[in-house]
């Protein structure tokens, strides 16, 4: 199972300006990636020198909210850009592409496979293509690998994402993601180091490893590494990198070595955000989780063990179908249990095509009265963590002016240092949000 998205659509090349290509990102950290990606092979085709240019959107399906965020945004930016070529791709394409086909802002719908290849935009009518058919989605369960893209820069961004993985072999109840991004496949080890390598080389002091389902890594690989293997051959071959980061993970894969790695790489940052989903045994069966909830709470505990001061933050859904009042507050409890700190809470949402949609549903007040003392909980959780990290020393890397994150990802106040710097600074406080930090010095990323 995925992550779910942590924000709403961010527009990677800035405001939506009449000529070049312009891309609007939602959802998760791999749509980032491969935004980069894009906008590279969309420029190799041609597409900046069209006249009024072009606006293509990666769009995410995680839930229903996303898909009518981005058709939103498609019509908005129809009618400031009437001569920019649209184009829509990612995982709400590749699901329903029929829907943006339909739509008359849109010239042109592109499959999670044909986005990255530079000859797919060349689809446009303006390059002399007389097929009528306005969509180019492929069936993405007959793709079997993941090549590495390299890419030189995550704009607008402090740190740098790299693709591992992608697909998704799992099929939870609720998830349409599978449907969107195929089986799970892996990108070469030795790919994966030479961008880390690459990125860091251009001044990135943060590397994020990201996929769909990232604990999967390696299964369909020669000699079948695990992710553990490769996070070890990364420190070990770019000892240049100062800070690498795991996206989600799936705590129930997670491997000796990934274990091993946690213990004893400072390198790699005391943060891990769990795919948990829910804290009651009957809803994970029912969500077709492959653990259970004392399988979650001994995870934190023994991996607190291996790195005392890890940072973790999960995944939660309240109001899944069936849910009780006692199931419910199981989900509550393991917020505490499991020393959950960073909450990121959805309430449920049915997706059409998923076995949760047929299941008995909750009345939405009741999923949004869940949802809310799910955030409550992690608010609450989430200013003690703030109180407790008061007087030590951290390290910042700076995300923006007067903004970083510590290496467990907590938000901090910083008055020095540009983005991608590292500052380190004492704690003085917090503001219920963030962490107030007084910088001792800035070392360059």
């Amino acid at each position: 199972m995925p992550a779910l998205p942590k924000k709403g659509p961010v527009l990677s090349g800035g405001p939506i300006l009449s000529g070049g290509v312009d891309i609007v990102t939602f959802g998760c950290r791999l749509n980032t990636y491969e935004s980069e990606v894009m906008r590279s092979e969309a420029e190799s085709a041609g597409l900046g020198a069209l006249q009024g240019g072009a606006i293509i959107f990666n769009t995410c399906a995680v839930t229903g909210e996303a898909v009518r965020q981005a058709k939103q945004s498609i019509r908005k930016a129809r009618r400031e850009n009437p001569q920019a070529r649209i184009i829509v791709t990612g995982c709400a394409a590749q699901i329903e592409p029929e829907n943006f086909v339909a739509m008359d802002e849109v010239d042109l719908v592109l499959g999670n496979e044909e986005k990255l290849k530079a000859h797919s935009y060349r689809a446009l009518p303006d390059f002399g293509v007389n097929d009528t058919e306005k969509a180019r989605v492929n069936d993405i369960f007959s793709v079997r690998e993941t090549a590495g893209h390299m890419v030189d820069a995550i704009e607008g961004r402090a740190r740098a994402f790299v693709q591992v993985q992608n697909g998704c072999d799992h099929r939870c109840t609720f998830c349409i993601i599978p449907y969107g991004r195929g089986n799970s496949r892996s990108v070469p080890m030795g790919a994966v180091v030479e961008q880390v390598k690459r990125l860091s080389g251009n001044g990135y002091a943060e590397i994020v490893l990201t996929g769909v389902d990232m604990t999967s890594f390696g299964a369909d690989l020669p000699g079948s590494p695990k992710l553990g293997k490769l996070v070890k051959t990364i420190l070990k071959q770019v000892p240049d990198v100062k800070r690498l980061r795991l996206s989600s993970i799936d705590s129930i894969e997670a491997d000796d070595d990934l274990l091993d790695a946690i213990a004893t790489e400072p390198r790699l940052m005391p943060h891990l955000h769990l795919s948990l989903q829910a804290g009651d045994d009957m809803i994970l069966k029912r969500m077709k989780r492959r653990h259970n909830r004392d399988q979650s709470i001994r995870f934190c505990e023994d991996v607190r063990k291996l790195r005392p001061g890890i940072v973790f933050g999960a995944d939660i859904i309240a109001g899944f179908p069936t849910e009780t009042d006692a199931m419910f507050e199981n989900s509550l409890k393991i917020v505490e249990e499991c020393g959950l700190t960073h909450l990121h809470v959805f309430p449920f949402s049915p997706r059409e095509g998923t076995p949760a949609a047929r299941m008995p549903q909750l009345r939405r007040e009741v999923v949004k009265q869940r949802a809310a003392r799910l955030r409550d909980a992690g608010d609450a959780a989430y200013r003690g963590h703030l109180a407790a990290l008061a007087g030590s020393r951290q390290s910042i890397l700076v995300e923006r002016e007067g903004l970083g994150r510590t290496e467990g990802f907590t938000l901090a106040a910083v008055s020095a240092g540009a983005p991608g710097e590292i500052v380190e600074a004492d704690i003085a406080g917090h503001d219920g949000a963030r962490l107030i930090a007084a910088p001792l010095a800035a070392r360059a990323a």
